[in-house]
């Protein structure tokens, strides 16, 4: 008897030696098991992945002498901020395999027509694939017999008084390209008057047109705008005439604001 005590003393004791060396379930990482090793933790950076944007600038009909001052302005802004800018004039450039590519179309003042009936209709499934436009000053005086396009930049371009300061009313402070703004904006630049406007933009700047003579749009006149159509982001801004315009700072982070919206980088905005 006294043998079966002591036997089943140690036993006891055995056991809960044991339990004493079973590890507690880690409240953070949760029970990895004793053979378990923790996965190293991967850096992220907390920029955006570095994105490629098509700039298009052909031109067809008048050709600004500020678009290679918008290039230059567009791939120092990349440089900056994680995306690398490609420039072209070949609409050849225009296929499905090319513009898989980018993750963004920018026309900039681009005039008349610029792409053939097979361009065109590569575009259009870019666009409802989830690829993403931005339009530049002239890039509503573009593709008039294209009507999908028209839609996509927002409306046409109709005429335009000379170059002259105006000020710009804030419509919206909430997206990325005016919300470095007050409620006005005094610049300089080539105001454009529009037809066929689409119903569906959503207008950031309007001009007053009590501040400057030429305007034919009235009290909601519109000269930069976003939405989404067809599958893909679009953003527009008719600013950009003057090669001066490139150097403003204010104009500068403008472009930025609507190239981030366009890469889908920013909340809030669909």
């Amino acid at each position: 008897m006294k043998t079966s005590y002591l036997h089943l003393f140690i036993s006891i004791l055995f056991t809960l030696g044991l339990a004493g060396c079973v590890e507690e379930p880690n409240p953070v990482l949760g029970d990895t098991g004793m053979n378990d090793t923790i996965p190293d933790i991967e850096e992220t950076d907390s920029t955006a992945a570095a994105a490629n944007i098509l700039v298009f600038t052909k031109t067809a009909g008048y050709r600004h002498s500020s678009i290679e001052k918008g290039v230059e302005t567009l791939k120092a802004l990349g440089t900056a901020n994680d995306f690398t800018i490609t420039q072209t004039e070949d609409s050849g450039m225009f296929t499905s395999t090319e513009l898989t590519k980018y993750a963004m179309v920018i026309f900039l003042s681009t005039t008349q027509d610029v792409l053939n009936s097979s361009q065109q209709e590569v575009f259009q499934d870019y666009i409802k694939n989830g690829g993403n436009f931005m339009g530049i000053h002239a890039a509503t005086d573009t593709e008039y017999d294209w009507g999908w396009y028209g839609k996509l930049v927002g409306g046409y371009f109709k005429s335009h008084p000379e170059v002259q300061e105006a000020t710009l009313i804030v419509a919206d402070k909430n997206h990325p390209a005016t919300a470095h703004l007050g409620d006005s904006w005094t610049h300089t630049d080539e105001w454009y008057n529009f037809k066929d406007l689409n119903p569906q933009i959503n207008v950031l700047l309007r001009l007053d047109e009590s501040t400057y003579s030429g305007g034919e749009n009235g009290g909601e006149h519109p000269i930069a705008w976003y939405h989404q159509f067809d599958g893909g982001r679009s953003f527009y801004t008719g600013l950009g005439h003057t090669e001066e315009a490139y150097d403003d700072p204010v104009f500068q982070q403008h472009l930025l604001g609507g190239i981030e919206y366009c890469l889908g980088r920013t909340s809030g905005k669909n």
